[in-house]
Formats: structure tokens, sequence, C-alpha cells
């Protein structure tokens, strides 16, 4: 991380910029004491957005597997309970969701939620919606050949989805599932309005005090790319090893 954020900013340092801009690099100087303590003051605030980012998309993916099994029943008021879920989460801004969520649940049933608790419901409800249709998807996905006959072999309607269908299902859904993580991954800097320590937190005190915004947002650029990159080659990773695995 340091070394990517060094060869960036001596790469911007060189091209220079409109209106001559003196770039302030030393707030990040690793040999320098201050700028070490700004370096791991940064980087510390990945575990956070890391943390609560796992924990949402953990949470939503089981949620979002509920919700699309009830589309899947068969039964008309649990697909309008699933239609009616998808579409009122989808249309709410994730932002304006963890506002009501934090400041609003405390006042309607007195709940009263830390930062961390708020952030995960508030990134587990939203992502829910989108991962109930993609498992939908998977699972139609599969051929009805298959779920007829394990039907006639006379498994029933839980044993099918959990032995035939669902395997299936998260073989084909695996790539949208990563897109999702990374989704998580890049709303998670939203909490940063209630106080959350994440990145973007950080980098906003860290502009409060040193006064270079540019430099710092640079910075916390670089880490999100690197952090997003990294999702991105386990999450291909898993594929190929999904992939290769025995059918």
């Amino acid at each position: 991380m340091r070394a990517l954020a060094l060869l960036a900013a001596s790469a911007l340092a060189a091209c220079g910029g409109p209106g001559n801009y003196s770039w302030a690099w030393y707030i990040f100087d690793p040999t320098d004491p201050r700028g070490l303590g700004h370096l791991r003051f940064m980087v510390d605030g990945a575990w956070a957005t890391v943390s609560i980012s796992l924990a949402s998309i953990l949470v939503s993916v089981a949620l979002g597997l509920v919700v699309a099994m009830l589309a899947m029943s068969g039964n008309r008021i649990l697909l309008w309970t699933n239609r009616v879920y998808v579409e009122s989460v989808r249309a709410v801004p994730v932002l304006v969701l963890l506002l009501w969520v934090y400041y609003g649940l405390p006042v309607v049933i007195g709940l009263q939620l830390s930062v961390f608790a708020a952030g995960l419901i508030t990134l587990a409800l939203s992502d829910s919606a989108f991962e109930a249709e993609v498992f939908r998807a998977g699972i139609q996905s599969v051929p009805t050949g298959q779920t007829e006959a394990a039907a006639s072999l006379g498994l029933g309607w839980a044993k099918i989805m959990w032995l035939v269908v669902l395997p299936q299902a998260v073989r084909r859904v695996l790539p949208a599932l990563g897109n999702q993580f990374v989704y998580v991954l890049k709303m998670s800097s939203l909490i940063s309005v209630i106080g959350y320590q994440e990145l973007t937190r950080r980098a906003n005190e860290l502009t409060v005090t040193e006064y270079r915004p540019l430099e710092i947002y640079s910075v916390l650029v670089l880490e999100y790319l690197a952090l997003i990159l990294l999702a991105s080659y386990l999450v291909r990773g898993l594929e190929r090893r999904m992939a290769s695995a025995p059918q």
C-alpha cells in the first residue's frame, strides 16, 4: 500500500498540473515520523472498511437468498412480498436509508444503534434486494428437467433446492455476487457521514488537520483501488476453483 501510494505520488509530482500546484507529499513521507503516522492512520482505516463490508455482504447474501426463495415458492402472497421488498429497498438511496436507520430507529422503536450496527444494517438491507434478484435469476437458469427428475425420485421442495438447484445456481451467479461485494465495499464510504472510522472518514479528518485535500484524497483513491483490485482477484480465483471442481 505504501509503495503504491509513493509511486503514484511521485508520478503526480513529476507531471505537475494547471496553475503550478505545489504538491505536498511530505505529509505521507514514511521517513518522517509525522508522515509515517499519517500513512498508518489512513491504512488502519482499511480494516474498518473491510470488516463492515464483509459482515454486510454475509448478511445480505443470507437475507437475499431468503427473499429469493419467496419468489420461488409459488405462493402469490409470498411472491408479492418478494416484489414489494425488492422494489421498495432498491428505490431508497443508500445514504437516505443510512440516515433513517441511524437517526430514525431510536425515535420510532427506541433502538439506539452504534455506527457499526447502523452501517451494517443499512448496507445489508440495501444489498439484499440486489442479491435476491441475482439468486432468483440463478435459480431460474437451472433447467426444469433437473428439478422434475429430482421430484420423481421422491425429493421434497426443500431438498431439491438445497441439493440440486442451489449448488448450480451459486456457480452461475458467483461473478454477480463478486460484483455486489465490490458495490458494498464502495458504498461503505457513505457510513463516514455518521462517524464510522473507515477510509473516507479518516481522510476527511486528516484533511481538516493538514489542509491538503488533493494529496489526501489521492491516497484515498489508491487505497480503494488496491482493495477493489484485491477483492476482484480473490473472486476470480474462487470462480476458477469452482469451475474446475467436479460438477
